[in-house]
């Protein structure tokens, strides 16, 4: 899985059937260089016959094949591609790299695809790993309906009732963009300090949430929308002005505020009260954050890890389980989770021969 941020490629090894996990197997990155990065930076936007785009496909085909190699004894991999554009009420969705060229590369059959097919259906073909999530909630052993937080970038949620018998069948899964979660963030980060990231949460902890800012932030239309619904990462790009006049500590505070308020907001949407918040995504690693989000959704929260799972990797291992669905026929979105029409199976397999 190579994701927004553009920083490389994360793979991993799922034992399954696609529909329970067996086992957890070796995982692996490989980093971008500064070139790389240029190249698929440069494609962004851009749609197949751009300028740029075949170039971005070769990095990403040449990195995805390099890492997976690696690993030996692997029967099918799941390959998505690195996101140029995406527009499912529009041109579609494109992600660079062609399952042919790594199909021929490692020598095995490789699924890719994972999206048109539920956009020309109808759906908005994201987000795809609440499958896999409802397979993790079983994996735990969960009884009751919890909630898988990503918190990345953009926050999003998928609300899981590990009762039901399948993740297609009705009142199993709900999945959605919650709203901005470490972008607007970061980019103050960037702005003020100079730095990545508000690293532990440690110029937030000095701060004070400005809560009017927090109030009208609420008030966007995106939080009154009936899921399944999703956002661009510059949806919120208003945020960083409503701080401008805040001190750079009551700036982070705030925003590390309506990324939790942001999910708080969406449990209202979600058919009964998770037991628990998993969070995974770079915000679970702000204890700031963590904690504001127990205070303002009054539900517990502990990162992936605790409970066994690999927040680095849940997205790789995502797309490894995909891929086996795929190739069983089995369904890979539904209404719940895309807002296609009715359950629907995606991508293409291609074969080293």
């Amino acid at each position: 899985m190579s994701g927004t941020s553009l920083d490389g490629v994360d793979a991993a090894v799922v034992v399954t059937d696609g529909e329970r996990i067996v086992a957890f197997g070796d995982t692996a990155y490989r980093p971008y260089s500064e070139d790389e990065r240029a190249a698929i930076t440069e494609a962004l936007g851009c749609w197949p016959g751009d300028r740029g785009v075949d170039a971005a496909a070769e990095v990403v085909e040449t990195a995805h094949a390099e890492l997976m190699a690696r690993f030996d004894g692997i029967d099918i991999a799941g390959f998505h591609g690195q996101t140029l554009a995406h527009e499912p009420r529009g041109r579609g969705t494109h992600q660079a790299g062609d399952g042919d060229v790594l199909a021929k590369a490692l020598g095995l059959p490789v699924v890719w695809d994972f999206r048109s097919t539920d956009i020309r259906l109808g759906g908005q073909g994201a987000p795809l790993a609440p499958f896999f999530h409802f397979a993790c909630a079983r994996w735990i052993g969960a009884k009751a309906p919890v909630a898988f937080v990503n918190l990345g970038g953009v926050g999003n949620l998928t609300w899981v009732d590990p009762s039901r018998d399948r993740p297609e069948d009705t009142g199993a899964l709900l999945a959605f963009d919650t709203g901005p979660a470490n972008a607007p963030l970061n980019d103050l980060m960037r702005a003020r300090r100079g730095v990545e990231c508000d690293r532990d949460g440690a110029l937030g902890s000095q701060g004070v949430v400005d809560e009017a800012i927090i109030a009208a932030f609420l008030e966007h239309p995106h939080f009154h929308r009936m899921p399944p619904k999703s956002l661009d990462r510059n949806a919120f790009s208003d945020l960083m002005a409503q701080v401008a006049q805040l001190s750079d500590a009551d700036a982070a505070a705030t925003l590390t505020a309506a990324a939790a308020s942001a999910v708080a907001a969406g449990l209202e949407h979600c058919p009964v009260p998770p037991e628990r918040l998993l969070i995974t995504g770079g915000g679970r690693l702000n204890p700031l954050m963590m904690a504001m989000l127990v205070e303002r959704t009054g539900v517990a929260a502990v990162q992936v890890e605790d409970v066994g799972l690999d927040g680095d990797m849940l997205e790789a291992q995502a797309f490894a389980f995909l891929a086996v669905r795929v190739a069983r026929g089995l369904a890979t979105s539904c209404p719940g989770t895309t807002g296609v029409a009715a359950a629907v199976g995606g991508g293409k397999i291609s074969h080293p021969a």
